[in-house]
């Protein structure tokens, strides 16, 4: 009996080895990139405006930016996912504005600006490929939020936006990547609330949510 067991023991050996190898030699399914960096609002400053307000509203044009995806990998080089991208600035100084009575009222004011996108995205990589060097290249589409807050009064907005981004990254081995990337995310508000109270913009005051970021991005592969 003893006999019988070490011979289908040793038998049964090539069998278990295969099916390691088979479960060993698998790739990974689920990437998870996540991304850290800075990015530079693309909307033009407004004209007739004086030095103080003009820094003050640099300071919100330019801030942290990151980021994370989460895909499931196609056959081939495709991937589809889900993508998050914020941005987060910030600025202080003293500014002139004109009120409703056509006078001009100068004070210090302090902001505090954020903006969220989440969409549904995909990406094409050679991240299959037997190369160290890795390339890849993404497109969401979904919702950019806009949230600023200066003092006790809040204004929030959202519309249709897309995310793109282009990176390289090096394999440090076959589940861990990490590089730069370029990104450029995009939207446009053409209304917003401030305390509740709703204010449609007219065509040449729509608030432009476009930014251009550049990023330290990993990838990981399970």
């Amino acid at each position: 009996m003893i006999k019988k067991l070490i011979l289908l023991a040793v038998s049964a050996t090539p069998f278990f080895y295969s099916a390691q190898e088979v479960i060993t030699s698998q790739e990974p399914k689920i990437a998870i990139t996540p991304s850290v960096g800075y990015a530079w609002r693309l909307s033009k400053l407004p004209s007739g405006i004086n030095n103080d307000t003009r820094n003050y509203i640099k300071g919100l044009k330019n801030g942290v930016d990151v980021g994370v995806g989460a895909y499931y990998l196609l056959r081939g080089n495709g991937a589809i996912g889900l993508k998050y991208s914020g941005y987060f600035a910030s600025s202080e100084g003293r500014i002139t504005v004109q009120d409703a009575g056509g006078q001009y009222v100068t004070g210090y004011v302090s902001t505090k600006d954020n903006m969220s996108f989440v969409g549904v995205s995909y990406m094409l990589s050679n991240f299959k490929d037997d190369t160290r060097h890795k390339l890849f290249y993404d497109v969401a589409l979904g919702v950019i939020t806009y949230t600023t807050k200066t003092g006790n009064v809040k204004g929030t907005g959202s519309s249709f936006g897309a995310d793109i981004n282009i990176g390289y990254q090096y394999a440090v081995n076959e589940h861990f990547f990490i590089g730069p990337k370029i990104g450029f995310t995009g939207g446009t508000l053409s209304k917003m609330k401030y305390n509740g109270t709703t204010v449609n913009f007219g065509e040449d005051q729509k608030e432009g949510l476009t930014r251009l970021s550049l990023s330290a991005a990993a990838t990981f592969r399970f």
